[in-house]
């Protein structure tokens, strides 16, 4: 058996496998689904910090993951609250709330104090780097916690399974149109093998599964168009961004922890730019 048939079989059972735990964390439970985004939010911090690293960056990693994961936790409770009940949160309801604000502001700060102390040539750059991998990893996964409450149903996994797969969509048919038709490249600096015909393939692959959403769901129509193309087209300047960082730092991969497939970055870079924007989306229009 050929290298190029062996990397092939390695990466489609590595993929099964990745999407059979992602699924199966999304509709077993709240928990299995915040644990999911938990180690997620570790594993993608981690590869971002070492990007900055191959680029002579020195970002407090321990500082930035524990403020990425105290931000995640404050978020998690917020729609844990508002699945089951609690409707909204007012301070003063929980100490663990009020505690919980208290040390993700404090560590923005601390943050400062610890560069005083490195000794470091360019602190500004370093206290940079940390922060934008909470906003850049952090921040999304933590946002991700709301799309399954958004519906008024409690804990209801539909939307995150629609959104997975509307992302998922986007990429399989951006890659089936661009390598069939492709010629007109998209951002040739960032992605050479990025075409316009693979956008625009991708947008009507994720357009068909925001129909399906909403043939199944009972939604409206108009809605799930509208959330897949802005999924989609954000999606792919996810895409874009995570290239942009990783030619910075001359990679082919964020990561090795995905066989065939690279880092957590490398499949989820998507999500990433993505979520926030289909988290508001939903807030205004859904």
């Amino acid at each position: 058996m050929s290298d190029k048939m062996k990397n092939l079989g390695v990466r489609t059972l590595s993929g099964i496998v990745l999407g059979a735990v992602v699924l199966g964390a999304v509709i077993w439970s709240v928990w299995s689904f915040g644990a999911l985004l938990a180690l997620l939010l570790v594993a993608g911090m981690a590869e971002f910090y070492g990007l900055a690293e191959k680029r002579g960056g020195a970002p407090q990693r321990v500082i930035g993951t524990v403020t990425g994961l105290a931000l995640f936790a404050l978020n998690f409770y917020f729609a844990w609250c508002i699945a089951f009940g609690r409707g909204y949160v007012v301070l003063g309801d929980s100490p663990w709330l009020e505690w919980g604000l208290a040390f993700v502001l404090l560590l923005l700060p601390v943050t400062l104090v610890c560069e005083l102390f490195r000794g470091r040539e360019n602190p500004a750059a370093d206290i940079g780097v940390t922060l934008l991998g909470v906003v850049y990893v952090a921040l999304p996964f933590s946002l991700m916690c709301y799309i399954p409450v958004l519906a008024g149903e409690g804990w209801c996994p539909r939307p995150v399974l629609f959104y997975i797969f509307i992302v998922w969509a986007n990429d399989v048919f951006a890659y089936l149109v661009g390598m069939t038709c492709g010629r007109h490249r998209l951002c040739e600096r960032l992605s050479p093998k990025k075409s316009w015909e693979g956008f625009f393939g991708g947008l009507a692959g994720a357009v068909a599964l925001g129909l399906a959403a909403a043939h199944v769901s009972g939604g409206g129509y108009a809605a799930w168009v509208g959330l897949a193309l802005v999924a989609a087209s954000t999606a792919v300047l996810g895409d874009l961004a995570e290239s942009m960082f990783k030619r910075a730092a001359d990679v082919k991969d964020s990561g090795r922890l995905i066989p065939g497939h690279g880092g957590v970055l490398d499949r989820f870079d998507a999500m990433l730019l993505s979520a926030p924007f289909v988290l508001v989306y939903m807030l205004i229009v859904m």
